[in-house]
C-alpha cells in the first residue's frame, strides 16, 4: 500500500509540472458551472425566441449523464498521459520489478485516480445536476461514469505510443460515451446497433428511468476493461 501511495504521489508531482494536465483536473468544475447556470439561461432565451415550451430541457437528464462521465474521463486522461510518458521513457517496465509490481502500478495509475474521480463525481453531480436525482441515481451514474473513464484511459494507453498520439486517440476514444445519447434520439430497435457500448445502457437507464439497465452497462464495462487491460499489459 505504501508503494502505491508513493507512486500515486509521484504522478501528482508530474501533473503539477504539466499545466495542461493540471487544467484537465479543474475542467469538471468549470463545466459544471456552465451546465448549471448557462444551459438553463440558454434554454430560456431559445424558448422565448422560438416561442416553444421546451427545446433543451427534455435532454437535461442526458446532460447530467454526460457530466457524470466527464470527471472520470478527465482524471483518467491525466493518468493515461502520465502512463504514456513512462512507457515512452521505459520507466514503467522498471517499476514492474520494484516492490510496486504490475498490480501496484496499475492501481496507482488507474485504480486510485478512478476512485478519486468517483468521489469527486458524487460530490459535484448533486451540485450541478439539472434534474432531480436520487442518492442511488447519483452513486450509480458516478460509478458507471468512472468505468467509462477507465475504458477511455486504457484505450489511449493501448493504442497510442506517445503523448502526442495519446491526445489524438483521446478525442476519438471519447466518442464511446456518445452512446448515451442514442436512446434519447432513436426510439425504435435501431438503437440497439450500439448496444455493445456500455454508455448506451447508461443513457437508456437515464432516458427510461429504469436502473436495471445499469447492470448490462457495468457488465459490458468490466468486459471492455478486462480486454483492454490484457492488451495493455501485453504491449508494455
Amino acid at each position: 500500500m505504501r508503494s502505491i501511495r508513493l507512486s500515486f504521489l509521484q504522478m501528482t508531482a508530474y501533473m503539477r509540472r504539466d499545466m495542461m494536465l493540471f487544467a484537465a483536473c479543474l475542467a469538471p468544475v468549470l463545466a459544471g458551472i456552465f451546465v448549471r447556470f448557462a444551459i438553463p439561461f440558454l434554454e430560456e432565451i431559445l424558448t422565448e425566441y422560438f416561442h416553444m415550451a421546451m427545446i433543451i430541457s427534455p435532454y437535461y437528464r442526458l446532460i447530467d449523464v454526460f457530466f457524470a462521465m466527464l470527471t472520470p474521463a478527465m482524471f483518467c486522461f491525466v493518468s493515461a498521459m502520465v502512463s504514456l510518458e513512462e512507457a515512452d521513457e521505459k520507466t514503467a517496465i522498471y517499476l514492474f520489478v520494484t516492490p510496486l509490481r504490475k498490480t501496484g502500478y496499475l492501481s496507482a495509475r488507474f485504480g486510485v485516480p478512478a476512485f478519486i474521480a468517483f468521489l469527486v463525481t458524487v460530490i459535484l453531480l448533486p451540485v450541478f445536476k439539472l434534474t432531480a436525482l436520487l442518492a442511488v441515481d447519483i452513486v450509480l451514474f458516478a460509478a458507471a461514469g468512472t468505468l467509462q473513464g477507465m475504458i477511455i484511459a486504457l484505450l489511449v494507453v493501448t493504442i497510442s505510443s506517445n503523448k502526442l498520439e495519446g491526445m489524438a486517440v483521446t478525442k476519438f476514444s471519447a466518442l464511446i460515451i456518445l452512446g448515451a445519447a442514442v436512446p434519447f434520439f432513436i426510439e425504435d430497435h435501431m438503437q440497439y446497433m450500439v448496444s455493445l457500448l456500455p454508455s448506451f445502457w447508461i443513457g437508456k437507464a437515464a432516458c427510461e428511468n429504469i436502473l436495471f439497465y445499469m447492470l448490462p452497462a457495468v457488465a459490458l464495462s468490466i468486459i471492455w476493461i478486462g480486454v483492454l487491460l490484457r492488451w495493455y499489459l501485453r504491449k508494455i
